[in-house]
């Protein structure tokens, strides 16, 4: 690849070099019938197009405008064309209360917003967007009164000569998910951006023969770099989900080359697989010599997953088990470790190299120490400028020799891979002045079909409890009358996770919660992980009564 800037230059190349070759195929709702394809010529006809209305708006130079959607090809044509009319970038969770919008469109002085491809939750977010706040509706937008993307492109011209961008400028601003307290803006520039993204293409040998299904948000920093930046970068081919209900269906009409995930939707797949083989049968058919390779290619091919040679698992943890269980199939998850504060670019597992409960080894020019307290610590290309109008924190967030301070606890092995075993401020202490990491036994509890989500609690209290929420195949069958066949279950589970533990951090009970943790009620953060204050706040006034009915498995109706 020839050398660049920033990742608008690489995007010139392939308008120029491969102007008629398929880039992004995005559905437009409806289902396989109305499917859409942009060639690069057509990509960056329209990005072009919208740059050139955002530079007839007469901006302050490096204004910044934010992006509401769901991933789209429209979220990507945006990017750009903010990047092209000289702005700066402003992702914006499509999952967001109102006050979280209000701050974040406040906080980062944004002059626009892009609205596109939203769910109903858009009627609540849009409370928190500033009045008279100019907004552009993308083509798959709900229903409203914006600017139009379409009209726009048909008043205006190319933009045919974008504004140059220099490495150091900062090209974007990324709020973080927010787990504790407010979110902070971290600003990156087109170098970091860049480099991390070259720093990828080369571990994982990514090309433009590539394929790669994006689904995870694109305004998360991991979703950003794979899911946007190796895409331009490579000129891969770039394919979009349509919805959670059609996503097998996605998978299977991008066949991906390259795929990422959580280990909420690997557990989920391993589910669905289940639902149709038992784990019975479906080990007595591994068993059969004949069947075996035919039977495990058959459900990676149904799952859309039989083209991956390069398998992603980040976010947290993924139990050993499941891991083994893919392996068997013939696909390796890699997990990975990162930060919006580096872009991502600290851990990676490398085929052949895996651990269960280690994140891999550093990407080239990265370094990784445990400071005090066991808190790792990251120096690397990846590191951001600052948190936006936030100096105090950057300063406590940077050592004064460049290493990021994660928050994160952990521990390195002999070959140099990385453990993490939780978050600094997580670690809570019982009445027998035991200290209590929470990640690492939430991590053995959620491994089980019944549990979707869990937080372990307990501060104050002999030892720890854990309070869960049931899987929705779970939930469906509580409410067919299967509470007593759910509640035995755990009970062993339970049993099992507690043998794992040193005494001190042994569970007294599981509570399964009813009530829907989701990022919309502020229970989760938009990358679905716990908020815990919200949660240990929410039930805190019931924690006495619990431990009180000395049961192992308490359940919350």
């Amino acid at each position: 690849m020839p050398e660049y800037k920033n990742l608008l230059e690489s995007a010139y190349h392939w308008e120029r070099t491969a102007a008629d070759q398929v880039f992004v195929t995005q559905p437009m709702g409806g289902g396989d019938a109305n499917i859409r394809d942009w060639t690069w010529r057509q990509f960056m006809d329209e990005t072009r197009r919208m740059a050139t209305y955002l530079k007839s708006l007469d901006l302050p130079e490096k204004s910044h405008i934010a992006i509401c959607s769901k991933n789209c090809v429209y979220w990507l044509m945006a990017d750009l064309a903010i990047w092209m009319a000289g702005h700066v970038s402003i992702p914006i969770f499509p999952t967001l209360t109102p006050e979280t919008v209000a701050y974040i469109m406040e906080h980062s002085e944004s002059k626009l917003l892009f609205v596109g491809k939203l769910d109903p939750v858009w009627d609540e977010m849009k409370k928190g967007v500033p009045e008279g706040l100019a907004r552009v509706a993308f083509p798959v937008a709900p229903p409203n009164d914006h600017e139009q993307w379409d009209a726009i492109m048909e008043k205006h011209e190319p933009l045919e000569e974008p504004v140059a961008r220099a490495p150091d400028e900062m090209a974007t601003i990324i709020y973080t998910s927010g787990s504790t307290g407010r979110p902070k803006g971290v600003m990156h520039n087109f170098g970091t951006m860049l480099t991390c993204t070259i720093g990828i293409c080369k571990v994982v040998n990514a090309t433009s023969s590539d394929r790669y299904l994006s689904y995870l948000p694109l305004a998360h920093a991991m979703e950003r770099w794979v899911g946007e930046c190796l895409s331009i970068y490579t000129g891969e081919h770039l394919f979009f989900a349509e919805s959670l209900d059609t996503f097998v269906q996605d998978l299977r009409r991008a066949r991906p080359t390259l795929f990422l995930s959580v280990p909420r939707l690997w557990l989920k797949f391993q589910l669905g697989v289940y639902q149709k083989l038992p784990p019975k049968k479906l080990e007595r058919l591994f068993k059969i010599p004949i069947l075996n390779r035919i039977v495990k290619k058959k459900i990676l091919k149904q799952l859309g997953l039989d083209q991956v040679r390069f398998a992603g698992s980040g976010s947290a943890p993924i139990p050993k088990e499941v891991m083994e269980w893919y392996h068997d199939l013939g696909l390796e998850l890699l997990e990975g470790y990162g930060l919006s504060e580096n872009f991502n670019y600290s851990h990676l597992t490398m085929p052949g190299d895996s651990r269960p409960g280690y994140v891999g080894t550093t990407y080239p020019e990265v370094e990784c120490r445990i400071g005090e307290a066991g808190e790792i610590q990251v120096k690397g290309p990846g590191s951001m400028i600052g948190y936006f109008k936030m100096p105090e924190e950057t300063e406590e967030t940077i050592t004064k020799d460049g290493f990021l301070k994660t928050g994160d606890c952990g521990e390195i092995d002999e070959k140099g891979r990385l453990m993490i075993t939780g978050r600094i401020k997580e670690i809570f202490k019982t009445s027998k002045g035991k200290y209590i990491a929470p990640a690492p036994i939430e991590n053995k509890v959620v491994n089980h079909p019944c549990i979707e989500l869990c937080c372990v609690t307990g501060s104050g209290f002999p030892q720890p409890h854990a309070v869960v929420q049931l899987s929705e195949d779970a939930q469906e069958a509580a409410c067919k009358g299967e509470r007593e066949s759910i509640i035995r279950d755990l009970e062993e589970h339970l049993r099992k996770v507690n043998e794992t533990l040193a005494t001190y951090e042994r569970l007294e009970f599981l509570t399964i919660v009813d009530d829907a943790w989701l990022p919309e009620n502020g229970f989760l953060t938009p990358t679905m992980k716990i908020k815990r204050a919200k949660i240990e706040e929410a039930y805190q006034p019931l924690n006495s009564k619990w431990y009180e009915e000395k049961k192992p498995v308490v359940w919350k109706s």
